[in-house]
């Protein structure tokens, strides 16, 4: 695994705050969740707080105010949680996670079309990297 921390979904809607406009004040962030969360402000410090304890923020005093930045990217985070889910509930296997969602969820042609697209190019990448 990496050093990319674990974050709660809690932390997960104030980092998205963060990756789309870093630098911004615990006063800044809960006025960015506003319709999407109905938290106290204290809570959203609390959140900034274990954020930067586990290393997934920057704290930095700026013009008398803190202000909060990512240190780990919305990728890696992506990444390590869509591993971590992989791993959790399907034993690490895609396939079996991919024919998941194609029997249970709604895909439009237009999705069927874009799927097929990611797959033909991972299929000609992995024959470049074997040498056919």
């Amino acid at each position: 695994m990496t050093d990319t921390p674990s974050i709660s979904a809690a932390e997960w809607m104030v980092m998205q705050v963060l990756w789309r406009t870093p630098r911004l004040t615990a006063v800044e962030v809960a006025e960015a969740l506003e319709g999407q969360a109905d938290w106290h402000p204290k809570t959203v410090r609390t959140l900034l707080g274990r954020l930067v304890a586990k290393g997934a923020l920057d704290r930095e005093k700026r013009g008398g105010a803190l202000r909060f930045a990512p240190l780990v990217t919305e990728e890696q985070c992506v990444r390590d949680e869509s591993r971590t889910f992989l791993e959790r509930c399907f034993a690490g296997m895609a396939q079996p996670m991919l024919a998941h969602f194609i029997q249970n969820e709604h895909l439009s042609a237009q999705d069927i079309a874009a799927l097929r697209a990611m797959l033909d190019r991972k299929t000609a990448r992995e024959n470049e990297d074997d040498g056919c």
